[in-house]
C-alpha cells in the first residue's frame, strides 16, 4: 500500500470506530436491532491488499469495539472470521473478475455488490450473536437478531458505499 492509501485506511479505521462507539452502539431499536457500520472497513479493504494485514487489522478493529463496548471479544472473533472468509466470498460474488483484480466495489453492478455485502454482514452477525448469546435454546433470538440487525446494517453500509465512493468509470 502507498503511504497515501495507508493514511486514508487509518483515517477510515478511526472514523468508523468512533462512529460505532459514540453513536451507533447507543441505537437499540426494539431490543435486538443494532447497526454495525464498523465492518465497512473490512468490506472495503483493497481487494489486492495483503490478506494477513487484513486479518490483523480486522482483529484490531473488533478488539477496539470490544474494549469500548465491554463485550468480551465477540466482535474481534466475528471480524476475524469474515476477514478470513473474504477471499471466498469475493470469488463467489464477483467470479473471474476478482481473480484478475479488475473489480472495484463502486464500479460493479448493484446485484453483485448486494450479494457481497449481505454475505459479509450476515456471516459477521451470525458469528457475533451466536457467541454473544451462546445458548442453543435461544436460537430464535440469535436468528431474529441476525436477520433484523443484518438488514439494518446492510442498508446502512450500502448507503455509505454509494454516498462516499468515487464514481470512476
Amino acid at each position: 500500500m502507498q503511504s497515501n492509501s495507508a493514511f486514508f485506511m487509518a483515517f477510515k479505521f478511526i472514523l468508523l470506530v468512533l462512529t460505532q462507539v459514540l453513536l451507533l452502539n447507543h441505537v437499540d431499536f426494539l431490543g435486538y436491532i443494532n447497526p454495525y457500520l464498523y465492518i465497512l472497513f473490512i468490506i472495503t479493504f483493497p481487494f489486492s491488499g495483503n490478506k494477513s494485514l487484513l486479518i490483523f487489522l480486522s482483529f484490531l478493529l473488533g478488539l477496539t469495539i470490544d474494549v469500548f463496548g465491554d463485550s468480551g471479544g465477540v466482535h474481534a472473533a466475528a471480524c476475524v472470521v469474515i476477514a478470513y472468509l473474504r477471499p471466498f466470498i469475493l470469488k463467489y460474488s464477483f467470479g473471474v473478475s476478482y481473480e484478475y483484480n479488475v473489480i472495484r466495489i463502486n464500479n460493479v453492478d448493484f446485484g453483485q455488490r448486494l450479494i457481497y455485502v449481505t454475505s459479509m454482514i450476515f456471516i459477521h452477525h451470525i458469528v457475533l450473536f451466536s457467541m454473544e448469546i451462546f445458548n442453543i435454546n435461544h436460537i430464535m433470538l440469535i436468528l431474529k437478531s441476525t436477520l433484523f440487525s443484518g438488514i439494518f446494517s446492510t442498508i446502512l453500509i450500502l448507503s455509505s458505499i454509494s454516498i462516499f465512493s468515487k464514481k470512476s468509470k
